[in-house]
């Protein structure tokens, strides 16, 4: 069974520093995308668990003691979620409203200036 662990995360210079308090651990990284695997191979050494057992709960703060960016990260995931929603609704309506000016035998160039796009985007969505 694997135990979890908390990792705080802060910046310093160039590079991230990773702390794992409970085990007085100290350790860093030069990239965010390395701050993970860097946790684990520190915990698998420091306790002598394999890494594949070693999980962790990373606390990002650009600061010691500052705000956990995570809430900041979250927020903009929720954003970037609901911005794909709509772009796939607007994509869905223009498609079916390029098609409905073909089906009235509007010509593709015209399709496309009345939608704010080039005729050939318009010949794309009309032929979808």
């Amino acid at each position: 069974m694997s135990k979890t662990y908390t990792v705080s995360v802060t910046r310093d210079g160039k590079w991230w520093m990773i702390a794992v308090p409970e085990l007085d651990a100290l350790t860093q990284a030069r990239r965010i995308d390395d701050v993970h695997t860097a946790a684990k191979e520190l915990i698998a050494l420091e306790t002598g668990v394999a890494l594949a057992d070693v999980e962790i709960e990373q606390h990002i703060q650009l600061e010691p003691g500052g705000e956990d960016l995570a809430v900041h990260i979250a927020e903009i995931a929720t954003q970037r979620a609901r911005l794909a929603e709509d772009e796939a609704r607007v994509k869905a309506s223009t498609e079916a409203f390029a098609k409905k000016l073909a089906t009235a035998q509007v010509p593709v160039r015209d399709i496309g200036s009345l939608l704010g796009v080039t005729f050939q985007r318009a010949s794309q969505l009309v032929n979808n």
